[in-house]
C-alpha cells in the first residue's frame, strides 16, 4: 500500500464514487473531473484530505489541486476507482455537458487562441528588443541608437522583423488553422484560407488608409476589392468558421469515393470568395468598432475607472474562464493602434497575485508544509503562471486574493493613466516588461513595484486583522 492509497480512497468516496465520474484526467498540479452530478461532491471533506491543497470548478470541470505529486496520485486513484485513463481533449469535450452556452463559446475561443500564445509571446519579445536597439538613443550622449552606429545591430534589427512580420502580419493564417483544427476540419485548408487573406497580391491592410486607389478583381458583372487582412482577427475567425462549417457538412452528403476531391474544392473556393466579398469587410468593421471603443474608453477622462474595474476584476475573470476573451481584444488593439494598453494590466494582475502569495510565505514562514506549496506557487506566478498561486493559496485563504485584486486595481490605474502600452501579448509576470514598448519601461517598472508592495502589505495587514477565510473558492465556473 502506497502513501497515496488512503487519500485516493477518501477522494473517491467524497466525490460520489466511481459511478459519479464521467471523465477524469490531470494536468501539472490538478486532478480534473467531469462529474455526472457535481452536487454529490462534498467539497469540505475533499479539502480536508491532507494531500489536497484546494478545489474549484472551471469550464465544467471539478478540479482538485494536489500539487507536483498529482501524476503519481492520479495513477493510484484511477486504479482504485476502476476508471480508465483519459486525454485532456476528451475531458474538455465531456465537460461541455456541464457548461452554459456562454461558457461553451468562451471555451471554443480559448481553444482557438491557446495554440497561438507561444508565437505571440515570442513576437512580443522580439518587437520589444527591436524597439530597444532601434528606438532608444543610448549612444553618443543620447543622440543615436544602436542601429544608427552599428551595422551589426542594424542587420539584426532588419532580420528580426522577418519573425515579427510572420507572427503578427500573418496572424490570420494561425487563426484559420486553429479553427479548422478545433472544429475537426482539414488544418491545411485552414492554412490555405489564411494565406488567401494575407497574400502579397493584395493591398496590405496597413496601407489601405493611405492608398490613392484600391486594386480590384473585375468579374465583368462585379468588382471585388483586393484588400488584405494582415493582423486582422475577426475576419479570420469568421472565414475559418465558414470553411469548417462547409467542409463538415459536405462530408456528410458527398460519397466517400469522391469526397477527397470534391469536398476541399467546394469548401475552400466559396469560403475564399465570401471572405473577400462579405466576411472580411464586415469583420474588419466589427473589429475596428471593438478596438475603438476599448481604446477610447482607456484614453478617455474615465479611463481610470475602466482600468480600476478591469484591474480589480481580472483575477475573478480567470476563475470563470472569461479572461480568454481578452486575447482577441488585445490582438485587435495591436492591429488598429500598433500596441495594447490592456495586456499590461493583465501582467500586473498576475504579479499582484504572486505578491500576495509572497506575503503568505512571510506570514507562514514557520510552517514548512505550507511553504512546500506557496514557494513554488509564488515563483510560477511571477513567471506568468497564476493557477498554483490563485487556487492553491490565495483563494484558499480569501484575504490574499482580495489584497491582490486591490493591488492590481491601483497598478492598473497608474498604468492606464500613464499610457503604458505593450507591443504584444507577452509573459504575464515580471518578465512581461520585455513586451512593453521601450518608452514606457520606466513607468511600467513603477507599476510593477506597486503590484508587488500593495498586495504584500495588504495581505499582512488583513492577516493581523484576523479576516479569516473569505469563501472566494466557492465561486463556481458553471
Amino acid at each position: 500500500m502506497s502513501k497515496y492509497t488512503a487519500p485516493a480512497k477518501e477522494l473517491l468516496e467524497y466525490i460520489g464514487g466511481s459511478e459519479n465520474i464521467s471523465v477524469v484526467t490531470h494536468c501539472v498540479t490538478r486532478m480534473r473531473f467531469v462529474l455526472n452530478d457535481p452536487q454529490q461532491a462534498d467539497v469540505e471533506k475533499i479539502e480536508g484530505i491532507k494531500l489536497v491543497k484546494g478545489t474549484f470548478t472551471q469550464a465544467g470541470q471539478f478540479q482538485v489541486i494536489v500539487g507536483n505529486e498529482v501524476s503519481t496520485f492520479y495513477n493510484e486513484f484511477i486504479k482504485i476507482a476502476g476508471v480508465s485513463d483519459t486525454s485532456k481533449d476528451e475531458a474538455k469535450e465531456a465537460a461541455k455537458q456541464n457548461m452554459s452556452w456562454l461558457q461553451r463559446m468562451i471555451a471554443h475561443l480559448a481553444d482557438i487562441f491557446t495554440p497561438l500564445i507561444p508565437a505571440l509571446v515570442v513576437g512580443g519579445l522580439i518587437l520589444g528588443f527591436r524597439n530597444v536597439i532601434g528606438d532608444i538613443k543610448l549612444l553618443e550622449d543620447g543622440t543615436k541608437t544602436l542601429v544608427e552606429v552599428s551595422q551589426f545591430w542594424a542587420g539584426t534589427h532588419a532580420f528580426l522583423w522577418l519573425i515579427g512580420e510572420a507572427i503578427f502580419h500573418f496572424l490570420p493564417v494561425g487563426i484559420t488553422w486553429a479553427i479548422a483544427r478545433k472544429m475537426g476540419a482539414t488544418p491545411i485548408l485552414g492554412i490555405v484560407l489564411g494565406l488567401t487573406l494575407v497574400s502579397p497580391q493584395l493591398l496590405n491592410a496597413y496601407g489601405v488608409a493611405e492608398a490613392d486607389s484600391i486594386p480590384f478583381w473585375d468579374f465583368g458583372f462585379a468588382k471585388v476589392d483586393m484588400i488584405g487582412y494582415q493582423a486582422q482577427v475577426i475576419p479570420a475567425i469568421l472565414a475559418g468558421l465558414l470553411l469548417s462549417f462547409l467542409e463538415l457538412r459536405l462530408r456528410k452528403i458527398i460519397p466517400n469515393a469522391i469526397s477527397m476531391i470534391v469536398v476541399p474544392f467546394l469548401a475552400l473556393l466559396p469560403t475564399v470568395l465570401i471572405a473577400h466579398i462579405i466576411l472580411g469587410p464586415i469583420g474588419w468593421k466589427i473589429g475596428s468598432v471593438i478596438s475603438t471603443v476599448v481604446y477610447s474608453g482607456l484614453t478617455s477622462a474615465f479611463g481610470w475607472l475602466f482600468a480600476a474595474i478591469f484591474g480589480f476584476a481580472y483575477a475573478p475573470l480567470v476563475i470563470t474562464g472569461l479572461h480568454h476573451m481578452t486575447n482577441a481584444i488585445d490582438l485587435q488593439l495591436m492591429s488598429e493602434f500598433h500596441g495594447t494598453m490592456l495586456w499590461p494590466m493583465i501582467a500586473l494582475s498576475n504579479i499582484a497575485q504572486g505578491s500576495a502569495v509572497l506575503a503568505m510565505i512571510y506570514i507562514n514562514r514557520k510552517n514548512e508544509e505550507e511553504k512546500q506549496v506557496s514557494i513554488p506557487a509564488a515563483i510560477s506566478c511571477y513567471l506568468g503562471v497564476t493557477e498554483p498561486a490563485m487556487f492553491g493559496i490565495n483563494l484558499k485563504y480569501g484575504f490574499p486574493f482580495l489584497a491582490a485584486m486591490i493591488g492590481s486595481l491601483v497598478a492598473a490605474v497608474i498604468s492606464v493613466g500613464s499610457g503604458v502600452m505593450a507591443n504584444s501579448i507577452g509573459v504575464g509576470g515580471l518578465p512581461g516588461i520585455l513586451s512593453i514598448q521601450s518608452q514606457h519601461w520606466a513607468m511600467f517598472a513603477i507599476t510593477m513595484v506597486v503590484a508587488i508592495v500593495i498586495p504584500f502589505l495588504l495581505t499582512v495587514t488583513f492577516s493581523k486583522m484576523n479576516m479569516g477565510k473569505v469563501s472566494f473558492k466557492r465561486v463556481r465556473g458553471n
